[in-house]
C-alpha cells in the first residue's frame, strides 16, 4: 500500500524569511512602544496613536450599537486620551464589552494583513470606512475630526513610498499599538486598579459577576486575538515580498507615470 500522503506540514505556522523579518520588526515596535510609553516628553510621539486606539474603541462601541438598533448620537475624544460613544437603545450586554475587544480585533486584523502588501492595502481602505463612520458619529467634535484626517494623510502618503512596502509596515505598527494599547487599558481601567465607572462595571450591573473578573475574561480574548494576529498572517500569506511588489493589485505606480 501507497503510503499516505502527508498533508499535516503544509498546515504547519512555519514563516518564511520575509515572514519573520516582521515578526522581529513587530518585537522591535512593541519594546519601543514600551519604551516609549515610560519616558518623559518621548511618549508624547505616540500620544496621536493612542488616540486613535481610543477612536477605535469608541467606533467599536457605536458598530455594534449600530448592528443592535441603536441610535448612535455621538463619539467623542477627549484630550486626555479618553473618549465617549452616546446612544440611545441597543442591546448592553454587546455594547459594553464590543469597546475593548473591538479594538483588539481590529488591531489583530491589522497585524494579520500586515504579512501582505495587497492585503494591507484592503485594509486601510476598510480603515477608511472606519473613519468616515466616526467622523459622522463624532461631526461636532474637533479632536476627531483633526487625528483621524491627519492620520488618512499618513496612510495615503505611505501607499506611494516603496511601492506599499512602507504602508504594510505602517499597518503592521498601527496593530500592534491598537493591541497593545487595549490590553494596557484593560489592566490599567479593570485589574490593576478599580475604577468607579467603567464598561466593565456597567457590563457587571447587567449581566451579573464583579467588573474585574470581566476584565480579566476580556484580557484572556484579547491576548487571543493578538496572538490570532500573528498566527493568521504567517498561515494566510506565503507569497514572497518580490511576488507581492510584482503584483499590480492597486498599484501606485501608474499615477508616477
Amino acid at each position: 500500500m501507497a503510503p499516505t500522503p502527508d498533508l499535516w506540514p503544509t498546515c504547519r505556522i512555519v514563516p518564511t524569511a520575509d515572514q519573520r523579518t516582521l515578526v522581529i520588526v513587530a518585537c522591535v515596535y512593541i519594546v519601543v512602544i514600551v519604551l516609549l510609553w515610560n519616558i518623559p516628553y518621548l511618549k508624547l510621539l505616540l500620544y496621536p496613536f493612542k488616540l486613535l486606539t481610543v477612536g477605535f474603541h469608541e467606533f467599536s462601541h457605536a458598530f455594534m450599537g449600530l448592528l443592535t438598533c441603536a441610535k448612535i448620537e455621538s463619539i467623542h475624544l477627549d484630550p486626555n486620551e479618553g473618549g465617549a460613544t452616546r446612544m440611545r437603545g441597543g442591546i448592553p450586554a454587546l455594547t459594553l464589552p464590543a469597546g475593548y475587544l473591538g479594538s483588539s480585533l481590529i488591531g489583530a486584523a491589522m497585524i494579520a494583513t500586515s504579512f501582505d502588501i495587497r492585503a494591507a492595502k484592503v485594509m486601510t481602505l476598510v480603515i477608511g470606512v472606519f473613519f468616515l463612520f466616526t467622523l459622522w458619529w463624532a461631526r461636532r467634535d474637533w479632536l476627531t475630526w483633526v487625528l483621524l484626517l491627519c492620520m488618512a494623510g499618513i496612510i495615503v502618503a505611505f501607499w506611494f513610498i516603496a511601492h506599499g512596502v512602507a504602508l504594510q509596515y505602517l499597518v503592521l505598527f498601527l496593530g500592534v499599538m491598537s493591541c497593545l494599547y487595549s490590553l494596557w487599558d484593560i489592566c490599567d481601567d479593570l485589574i490593576f486598579r478599580k475604577v468607579n465607572e467603567s464598561d466593565a462595571s456597567a457590563f457587571a450591573r447587567h449581566v451579573g459577576g464583579d467588573s474585574r473578573c470581566w476584565g480579566v475574561f476580556w484580557l484572556i480574548i484579547s491576548l487571543v486575538f493578538f496572538a490570532a494576529g500573528i498566527i493568521i498572517g504567517i498561515v494566510a500569506f506565503k507569497d514572497t515580498e518580490a511576488q507581492q511588489r510584482a503584483s499590480n493589485f492597486l498599484d501606485t505606480r501608474a499615477f508616477k507615470q
